[in-house]
């Protein structure tokens, strides 16, 4: 017997894992709303789809922050060296 697991089946099995994790945490979110003597609701699991609201004020910062990372990187990558001097004239007699 091929004790060797393919990706597939590795696949499928994180798979049928999550879906039970799902299963579970709704009847454990069941019983705790029992434990409250409240009505039962199912808890809400983050999507990791979604993506996260930012505010016009956070967005100004954060741009301001890239142009002072992003000043300090140019100016890191130029080296220190003096402005380039025009060329000497050279007459042929």
């Amino acid at each position: 017997m091929n004790t060797q697991l393919r990706p597939e089946i590795i696949h499928a099995a994180i798979q049928g894992f999550e879906a039970q994790k799902q299963q579970l945490d709704a009847q454990i979110a069941e019983l705790r709303g029992m434990l409250n003597g409240s009505e039962p609701k199912a808890e809400v699991a983050p999507q990791s789809g979604t993506r996260r609201k930012v505010s016009a004020a956070a967005r100004k910062r954060m741009a301001a922050a890239q142009r002072k990372r992003w000043a300090a990187a140019k100016e890191a990558s130029v080296p220190a060296t003096t402005p380039p001097t025009k060329p000497t004239e050279f007459r042929i007699i």
